[in-house]
């Protein structure tokens, strides 16, 4: 029959024979197969017994077929662990193990396992079972070790045995270690020497600790008391308590020689403990050889370490103690031996029947090791065979039979260990059974080499042959080799290799076969790699790799990253600071720990390519360490340290601050940069002054923190180093010298006491310092000429002595004001706006002080196109230093001005000169302040404009051009209008193109030239049509209520009902007035502040009323005001102007809109009467007389009857040529009484309005909008 577990057996021996090295699955084969018995599993070579374990298993487990039989045997005696009830034994196993439940000695001993079937037998190495017992000290009294002062003790331990190891050490009873040092120092043996006594010495509790760590147990020794006897105090005070010196003498080594021998590995501890006074001080040597670099000196240079030791270590020591007085030594010998280590260990064997077997073994150490040899347990002596020899190290089996299978054991020993070692040697002969696998496939990467196996077990070996492709022939060439083992390596594998490949095994029992099959893939490699990288801590690094690979991999290609060749792992939680998209390692919040070799690994499952970058992380530099203080001076000392590391980032500098005690403790301030590749630093000192001091480092990333502050060294008083600074003389009064300085820093006193000693003397004259003592830093000399030049030193004094030698400083006494003006002042002309001021210098002696410079002030009289005077706002400049002439800009062309100059000192202004007036020249006129587009037909356009606010000269006229610009890259040629007429405010434009764009250019002239455009855009209609206004479309807002109105107003009925549409504007308000066309149609008026673009609607108005004002308004302020004919604001409004108020204090006039042809004709209807008012105007005003609003209201009670023969109209008779947006006219509150008949001086500070004729009328100020024709209208007609 078939016997699965018998195959299984065989190939497990196979393995452990070392013929084959591969893992497998068992085999169904009709045969079976034997075993030798092989130990898996045995217990350490010593089992110490902790009382803290439950048991203690005595391990040996082992195979074979058949199955193996165990027995033990203790103390080279037969033990059978099944006897005892006590112990737990195991089924098929040859374990047992002992409970920890009882007296466990009597099971204290050396056992060893043997393993048996009828092939032979395998044993264990030796096993002790060790059963510590609880070591303690004796229980003793022990006299009190009485010992003179000076003379030598030793305090001895004699600590119990235990197991290993053991530590000692001495304490009091209350659990204070006793101080160790030079003087007092504990041996190796665990005794206490004291190299001389002290009085400190005496005590009642030394007391010594025994620990035995790996039993968890410490014991006590009974405490000892020391008593040391002091000197007489009879004797001499020069003998009294004095210790004799002594030269050095050994407490330990005792003798003069000593050897050690030491295992390969175990630590050399090598002491010398001398006595003496003073105490001596111990070195170390190796005769003839430097100390091994490994060696360590502890114990205060007693205790000489040198871990694991080799053999070189071995040879003579020699420790020295010497004092002042002589020495002593010592000389140790070493010998380092060495357990048995093996050289050849012996193996297990297949071999045929017949063949000569051969089994070595051999061992080295120190002293040699003996080699013995069992087999199956037995020492060969006991168990014969003729076919069998012994050769030293190897034994021969000749011609060997089945019957020699059997299990060697070759034991090597010295007296520092043992080796054992089972060799399974088994005779047998068996045709070819191929262990691998049957239709394999392989994968190799075209280039690589490849390794296909066909591993064999046989008896005799077999002979092993490839084919490919069920070729008969077998394969060869320079890159194939067939190893020993039966593999088939092909190296640098070709796309051509790709194939069925068969492997044949045969011997002289028969033949078998196996097929495999070979995928040659493309090569994976990175064609992309992260260079090396230097990031910034705290910050997001990302390294990139990018890799190619064979596509039949797409499911199984991974591209991995490692850390210091350890695997990144990326588990994608919000904590996680790795993350890897597209190959793209990211690492969040980089630390120093992130620094290192990144390795991005592309891989499939038969090749990978990888590639590494370095990540350096930078930082600031880590605080210095250990600052020392040495070369202490009164004014300085050395600081080192031991710089921290500069995270990849050179260190460039490193700052020392300080921090004193008495002034500002507790702030640090900076004493001294140093370069980054110093270590240390003189610092300079102050006197009297409590330091410490740190470091911090600077690199490229910034500033580390600072170091730990050094202990605090205090510096002795001294006289002041230096003396005050930045000394300033001034003068306040004419009389005084001010003399102030800058007083030294607290630090800077060097000590208690500081005082300053002021001197000073006239410079132009010969005489003796006077000197002034204060503690402050100012002093102020009294009765001193008017600017006299001083000498001034001030010298610092403290408890300790002078400063320095001070130095001279010059200085002047107090200043007073200029006494004479500049003379010749003269002005030329540069151009309209800019003149050369120049004047002949003040002399010095008339400058009484430093002199500061001159200083021009200047306003303008008047314009040359007015003539009324009228001051305007003074402005100076100043012109520092000693100037001649200067430069006057930002004047107003065409205009008169005067001016003045003056000189100035420290103390202030001199005299101004004579006042100069003068007149600049014409220049071109500034922009126009209104341009506008009022109507726009098929085929004209209509424009108004209002004069520009400054001429800057005679207008000659203006400037209209126009052109063509609809919305095409190519404009029209440039039309020019040349309108020599300066009063003229309006114009229509002819035979335009209809619905076409054009942009208008306006300019004022005056004879120098053109002043600034200002433009605007329209474009003309389909058809002619009826509009009174024409541009800009306001922007709708959402309507309000409507009201009813009797009746309902439409643009075509408004129109013809209002005539000649004109606004006035102030400060506050605006009047909007009107011409009635005689029907009476309902109207309402809507104004906007354009900053916030909210509208604003009045009650419902008729066009019987011929003004409405508008309250409220803020100053400086644009609006756009509507007249329309509903409640809500919509594109339908009759009449749109913008209008902007005054600053505060300033009203302008506006003067009406007037369209073309209908208003001229309206005018000269009315032209005889308007005649007539004039004349009486005229006369009135050339009598000088006023007229208040109050007699105007007596003459016109009734405000809706006043018509265009007021008495007012005479101030605006040009109303007919006032454009949209008229000139404005100064309404200044300077202007003199005498100057208009229509003075505002008579209306003080009262808000200004106008009538709606365009006159003052101060009294309707301040009425909120909504009331206001009814509250016009009562005030008329209530007398005053």
């Amino acid at each position: 029959g078939c016997f699965r577990y018998w195959t299984c057996l065989l190939l497990q021996f196979c393995i452990e024979a070392r013929v084959v090295f591969l893992t497998f699955p068992c085999l169904f084969v009709c045969c079976p197969v034997e075993q030798l018995p092989t130990i898996t599993a045995q217990s350490p070579s010593s089992l110490i017994a902790f009382p803290f374990d439950e048991s203690f298993p005595m391990t040996c487990e082992a195979k074979g077929n058949p199955e193996p039989e165990f027995r033990w045997t203790k103390n080279g005696q037969e033990f059978d662990p099944s006897l005892d009830p006590r112990l737990m034994k195991e089924e098929n196993s040859g374990t047992f193990v002992i409970p920890n439940n009882g007296n466990l000695t009597e099971y204290q001993g050396t056992y060893r396992c043997y393993v048996s079937n009828k092939l032979g037998t395998a044993i264990s190495k030796e096993i002790e079972f060790i059963v510590p017992h609880v070591p303690k000290f004796p229980k003793e009294t022990l006299d009190p070790v009485v010992v003179e002062e000076g003379q030598p003790f030793t305090l001895k331990c004699n600590p119990p045995k235990g197991i290993p190891p053991l530590q000692i050490y001495w304490m009091t009873i209350n659990l204070q270690h006793i101080e160790q040092d030079e003087r007092v120092s504990m041996g190796l043996n665990g005794d206490l020497y004291f190299s001389h006594a002290v009085e400190k010495d005496s005590r009642r509790d030394y007391c010594c600790f025994a620990a035995f760590p790996r039993i968890r147990t410490i014991v006590q020794k009974t405490a000892m008391s020391v008593i040391v006897q002091t000197k007489k105090s009879d004797m001499s005070p020069e003998s009294a308590n004095a210790i004799l010196e002594r030269k050095p003498s050994l407490l330990t080594p005792s003798t003069a020689t000593s050897e050690t021998q030491l295992v390969k590995g175990e630590d050399l501890k090598l002491e010398c403990i001398a006595e003496g006074f003073p105490t001596p001080q111990v070195e170390w040597v190796k005769i003839g050889h430097q100390l091994p670099i490994k060696a360590k000196v502890e114990n205060h240079g007693k205790l000489l370490l040198v871990p694991r030791v080799e053999q070189e270590d071995s040879g003579k020591y020699m420790c020295k103690a010497k004092n002042g007085l002589g020495e002593a030594v010592h000389y140790f010998t070493l010998k380092v031996e060495e357990p048995p280590e093996w050289v050849i260990e012996p193996e297990s064997q297949l071999s045929m029947i017949g063949s000569d077997v051969l089994i070595k073994c051999s061992a080295s150490g120190t002293p040699q090791p003996t080699i013995t040899w069992r087999v199956n347990g037995e020492l060969l002596q006991g168990a014969p065979a003729p076919n069998r020899k012994v050769f030293d190290d190897t034994i021969v089996l000749r011609n060997a039979k089945a019957s020699d299978s059997a299990v060697y054991q070759c034991e090597a020993s010295n007296k520092h260990g043992t080796l054992l070692s089972n060799a399974n040697i088994m005779i047998m002969n068996l045709s070819p059974m191929i262990l691998t696998k049957e239709g394999e496939d392989y994968s190799a990467v075209e280039g690589n080499g490849v390794m296909m196996h066909c591993n064999v077990f046989s008896s005799p070996p077999s002979t092993i042959t490839w084919s490919k492709d069920d070729s008969s022939e077998s394969v060869e060439g320079p890159r194939l080799t067939i190893h020993d083992n039966g593999s088939l390596e092909i190296y640098s594998v070709e796309k051509d290799d790709t194939g069925q490949y068969t492997c044949l095994a045969k011997n002289t029992e028969g033949s078998s076969a196996v097929d495999a099959m070979l995928y040659v893939k493309d090569p994976t490699r990175i064609v992309v790699a992260q260079e090396d990288l230097q990031i910034l801590i705290g910050t997001t690094a990302q390294l990139s790799c990018l890799a190619e690979y064979d596509k039949s991999f797409s499911n199984d290609f991974e591209l991995l990253w490692e850390k210091d060749d350890m695997k990144i792992a990326l588990n994608n939680t919000e904590n996680s600071r790795y993350f890897v998209e597209d190959g793209i390692l990211q690492i969040i919040n980089v630390s120093h720990r992130d620094q290192g070799v990144y390795t991005c690994v592309a891989r499939t499952p038969v090749d990978r390519d990888t590639a590494s970058a370095l990540l350096m992380v930078l930082d600031v530099p880590d605080a210095p360490e250990y600052l020392v203080l040495s070369e202490h001076k009164s004014k300085s000392v050395k600081l080192k340290w031991i710089p921290g590391d500069d995270h990849n980032s050179s260190t460039t500098e490193f700052i020392i601050e300080y921090e004193e005690s008495q002034w500002e403790p507790g702030n640090w301030k900076e004493l001294l940069r140093v370069p980054g590749n110093h270590n240390s630093a003189v610092l300079k000192l102050h006197g009297h002054v409590d330091y410490r001091f740190r470091v911090s480092g600077l690199n490229a990333v910034g500033r580390g923190l600072p170091s730990e502050p050094t202990e605090r060294y205090k510096t002795p008083p001294a006289a002041p180093d230096k003396n005050p600074e930045n000394i300033k003389i001034e003068g306040h009064l004419p009389h005084e010298m001010d003399i102030n300085w800058e007083p030294l820093l607290p630090i800077e006193h060097n000590g208690p006491g500081l005082e300053y000693k002021v001197s000073y003397r006239r410079q132009d004259v010969e005489e003796d310092w006077k000197e002034h003592m204060v503690k402050r830093h100012s002093f102020v000399v009294k009765n001193t000429p008017t600017f006299m030049p001083y000498e001034i030193k001030i010298q610092a004094r403290n408890h300790q002595g002078w400063g320095p030698e001070p130095k001279i400083v010059t200085g002047y006494s107090g200043e007073d004001f200029p006494s004479a003006a500049p003379e010749d002042v003269a002005v030329e002309g540069l151009n309209s706006s800019v003149v050369k001021v120049s004047w002949t210098r003040v002399h010095k002696d008339k400058l009484h002080g430093h002199l500061g410079g001159y200083r021009i002030n200047w306003w303008r009289l008047r314009s040359l196109v007015a003539s009324k005077k009228s001051h305007g706002d003074k402005h100076t400049l100043t012109f520092p230093g000693d100037q001649s002439h200067a430069t006057v800009p930002g004047l107003t062309p065409f205009s008169e001005y005067s001016l003045i100059v003056m000189t100035f000192n420290g103390r202030g202004n001199g005299p101004g000169s004579h006042p100069l007036n003068f007149k600049t020249p014409e220049g071109v006129p500034e922009k126009n302040p209104v341009f506008r587009v009022t109507d726009v037909q098929k085929h004209t356009v209509s424009l108004v404009w209002a004069p520009p606010l400054e001429p800057n000269g005679i207008l000659t006229g203006y400037l209209l051009e126009y052109q063509l610009i609809n919305d095409t890259e190519e404009v029209g040629p440039l039309q020019t209008v040349d309108i020599s007429n300066p009063d003229t405010t309006k114009w229509n434009l002819r035979d335009l193109e209809p619905v076409s764009k054009y942009k208008f250019y306006l300019r004022s002239c005056t004879t120098v030239g053109c002043g600034p455009v200002v433009s605007e855009e329209c474009t003309t209609t389909l058809e002619t049509s009826l509009s009174f206004f024409s541009g800009k479309s306001a922007s709708p807002s959402p309507p309000s209520t409507p009201r009813s109105p009797v009746t309902k107003p439409t643009r075509s009925t408004i129109v013809p009902a209002l005539l000649n549409f004109s606004s006035a504007v102030s400060d506050s308000f605006a009047n909007i007035s009107w011409i009635s066309g005689g029907e009476h149609t309902e109207f309402f008026i809507a104004y906007m502040n354009n900053r916030e673009g909210l509208w604003k609607i009045s009650e419902a108005l008729n066009t019987s009323k011929t003004f409405h004002i508008i309250d409220g308004l803020d100053p400086g302020t644009e609006y756009t005001v509507r007249l329309i004919p509903n409640s809500w604001v919509d594109n339908s409004s009759i009449f749109e102007d913008v209008i902007t108020t005054e600053f505060a204090g300033l009203a302008s006039i506006h003067g009406g809109i007037s369209t073309q042809g209908w208003f001229i004709g309206l005018m000269c209807a009315i032209a005889l009467l308007t005649l007539i008012v004039l004349i009486a105007c005229f006369v009135n005003r050339n009598k000088g007389g006023k007229y208040s609003v109050k007699e105007k209201e007596d003459l016109h009670p009734d405000v809706e009857s006043q018509g265009m023969n007021d008495d007012t109209f005479c101030e605006y008779s040009d109303n007919d040529e006032k454009p949209l947006k008229g000139s404005q006219h100064s309404l200044s509150r300077e202007i003199k009484a005498g100057d208009s008949g229509d003075s505002l001086v008579d209306y003080g500070d009262e808000d200004v309005q106008f009538n709606e004729d365009g006159s003052f009328i101060g009294e309707y100020a301040g009425r909120k909008e909504k009331r206001v024709s009814a509250e016009i209208k009562a005030t008329i007609q209530t007398p005053a």
